[in-house]
């Protein structure tokens, strides 16, 4: 799948001494595992991201393309007048992927969505300081209309005089490349997009749902077989019969008791993690705003 159309976007940004003259790229050749990660680590993201972030591994090969072989996620925090990115964790993961593969670079980085927002070029601006000339590989999760829209595009600096005005991001032909396997499971994948997994509650009742519906089933079954409508089959009768048997013989009171004291401790585990969550975010923001200064 390519994209060859090409748009222009223009953000307006923070200057930055660091940043660097973009130099045309031809084309971003994208591996499946990309994608494949882009999505896992979106419908995983914490509940208050709109949309994940994270760093491109690949290599630029001699005729300028840039080859996009891995990636991983970077926890951020973003509003409508900052941003505030793990850079800690960013390093640490570079740092073990480069154990394992020292060929595979930073490349560039990705975003969730359909294209660049208010926060895109301040991230750009951030990753412009660990490469030169980073691409910005943005991933539609939603698939909407079906496809999964990908997208690449350079920036560069719009000047007057020795002043920067703005980033302007340039989009750039595409290149997804998947052999018959990896297009089974990218088909797969499209029609079995979800926006976010369940949470713990939402998990347990969705089981509970189910585990109903199968006693009401097991019920149906053994009234048809007492009334005479249906054969008796002794293989499912035994399984019903050792189902049975192993349910502890609990009085309702003190099984209701149990269930009351094991949503405390969840309840419980839910609001520290709450409050440990809260905590590690304010030290994030603090310790980038120290970073930049």
């Amino acid at each position: 799948m390519a994209a060859t159309n090409e748009h222009t976007v223009l953000q307006f940004v923070t200057p930055s001494s660091t940043a660097s003259t973009t130099t045309q790229v031809l084309t971003a050749r994208i591996h499946p595992l990309v994608i494949f990660n882009v999505c896992d680590c979106f419908v995983r993201r914490p509940d208050s991201a709109e949309r994940v972030i994270g760093t491109l591994l690949g290599s630029i090969l001699p005729d300028g393309t840039v080859d996009i072989r891995n990636s991983y996620a970077v926890p951020h925090n973003e509003s409508s007048d900052q941003v505030a990115v793990d850079i800690d964790y960013h390093h640490n993961m570079l740092a073990s992927h480069l154990k394992v593969n020292p060929k595979e670079v930073i490349v560039g980085w990705y975003s969730t969505g359909a294209g660049v927002n208010g926060g895109s070029a301040l991230i750009h601006d951030f990753f412009a300081r660990e490469v030169t000339n980073p691409i910005h590989l943005t991933v539609d999760t939603g698939f909407t209309n079906g496809e999964g829209t990908t997208k690449a595009y350079v920036s560069s600096n719009l000047s007057l005089g020795d002043r920067q005005l703005a980033a302007q991001f340039q989009e750039i032909p595409v290149d997804l490349r998947m052999v018959e396997a990896e297009r089974v499971g990218y088909d797969v994948l499209k029609a079995t997009a979800v926006d976010k997994l369940p949470n713990d509650m939402e998990g347990m009742e969705l089981t509970m749902e189910r585990l109903l519906t199968l006693i009401n089933d097991v019920y149906k079954y053994v009234d048809s077989v007492v009334q005479g409508k249906t054969s008796p089959d002794n293989n499912i009768g035994r399984f019903i019969a050792e189902a049975v048997a192993s349910l502890p013989k609990l009085p309702p009171q003190v099984f209701d008791n149990l269930v009351n004291d094991s949503l405390q401790d969840q309840l419980l585990l839910l609001y520290l993690s709450s409050i440990t969550r809260t905590q590690l975010s304010l030290a994030e923001k603090l310790n980038t705003a120290a970073q930049m200064l």
